[in-house]
């Protein structure tokens, strides 16, 4: 039996940890509705071509209230928040409605409430900073993806 040094198997290792890494990163990737691909849409949760082809053909979406409206006969609560987990439309901090920022994955009420308190954000490091007060830097992060100052 012919043993391997461990060494010599180490850039193997690394390098099959980095494909993966970059497969779960572009899993959650969240991408804009009126800048996705029809192919990219497809492949998302809960989608297929014919609705990805529907998402397409109306844009574009002002609010992600728009685009919920339109998908929220063919998709569940359940179903709508994984898709938006990867398929938004970024809310303005300054303007957007309650009903918006609640379609925010795992954004309550509570939550809304203090996005709308800090209002108006000059800028998105005030979001940060203000956020920041209730949830952990990371969720500050993913949070940001929603939002724009636009």
């Amino acid at each position: 039996m012919k043993f391997v040094k461990l060494q010599s198997l180490l850039p193997v290792i690394v390098l099959a940890l980095c494909a993966s890494t970059s497969i779960a990163d572009s899993a959650s990737v969240l991408m804009n509705a009126n800048t996705a691909t029809a192919e990219e849409i497809a492949g998302m949760p809960h989608m297929d071509e014919i609705l990805a082809g529907v998402v397409v053909n109306n844009r574009p979406y002002v609010t992600i209230g728009e685009l919920n409206s339109l998908l929220s006969s063919d998709l569940d609560e359940d179903q709508l928040e994984a898709l938006y987990g990867r398929l938004f439309v970024p809310i303005n901090l300054n303007d957007a409605r309650r009903s918006d920022i609640l379609l925010i994955p795992g954004v309550g009420a509570r939550m809304a409430h203090e996005f709308e308190e800090y209002r108006p954000y000059s800028n998105i490091e005030q979001f940060r900073r203000e956020i920041g007060k209730y949830v952990d830097e990371a969720e500050v992060a993913r949070l940001e993806q929603y939002v724009t100052l636009d």
